[in-house]
């Protein structure tokens, strides 16, 4: 936390994202960086931030948030947005 603050949902999308597009469902949407950072922006936009400012805080909304239920309630809004950059690339 170089700023003093984090927000917990960017590192999860990020990494969902991540492990997402390395599925083979994903194969054939673009893996560029533009289209990756576009896919986080999109999901990050249709979901709730979760602010924190302590690596003791980070932790627990993380597992808060790293939930069977959520994961897939987050998973959705990341497949609608990769769905949507792959339709709509800005490259």
């Amino acid at each position: 936390m170089d700023k003093g603050y984090m927000n917990v949902m960017e590192e999860l999308v990020a990494t969902l994202v991540n492990v997402l597009m390395m599925s083979p469902d994903y194969q054939t949407f673009c893996h560029c960086q533009k289209c990756r950072t576009d896919i986080i922006a999109i999901s990050l936009n249709n979901l709730p931030s979760h602010y924190v400012t302590t690596e003791e805080g980070r932790k627990m909304v993380f597992e808060q948030l790293n939930t069977n239920e959520n994961r897939t309630w987050i998973n959705k809004r990341i497949i609608s947005a990769i769905h949507l950059v792959g339709k709509y690339p800005k490259h």
